[in-house]
């Protein structure tokens, strides 16, 4: 285990593009407030989603493909670096027409309709990901 103490920082609201890329409209977003540390929630829908689930036996992420309207009831996660660039760690719950719900990892491809994002700055140690043998996961390193 390791850990460090942050400080706060900027609090960012945003609306992103309708039509575009999830994953790429926060890391933009951060880009743009030159944001290296934060965490993210999301409301909103999509177009269609793209989701993962990682396999811990097998190490690698399945995807998987919603293409239909979805309401996006809680996205949360956090941006922080990956090979020296701004990269989103989320999660999300998705539910369509019926209150079906849907969740997982958030993967390239969910295709925005409306979205609301928050990201919250974190001041103090930068914190990188990098890969870690035990899980075959980039995790955040050098903590403590």
């Amino acid at each position: 285990m390791g850990s460090v103490q942050l400080g706060d920082g900027k609090r960012i609201m945003a609306r992103l593009t309708h039509g575009a890329d999830l994953i790429d409209e926060i890391i933009a977003v951060a880009k743009e407030h030159h944001i290296e540390l934060a965490q993210c929630w999301a409301i909103g829908a999509v177009k269609r989603a793209r989701l993962a689930y990682y396999d811990q036996d097998g190490q690698a992420y399945w995807e998987f493909a919603l293409d239909r309207h979805l309401e996006i009831v809680s996205l949360i996660g956090n941006v922080s670096l990956r090979d020296g660039q701004p990269a989103v760690h989320a999660h999300a719950s998705f539910a369509d027409e019926e209150g079906r719900m849907y969740g997982g990892h958030i993967a390239a491809g969910c295709e925005i309709f409306a979205c609301e994002l928050l990201l919250v700055e974190y001041s103090g140690e930068i914190l990188e990901r990098e890969h870690d043998g035990v899980t075959g996961l980039p995790l955040w390193q050098k903590l403590g």
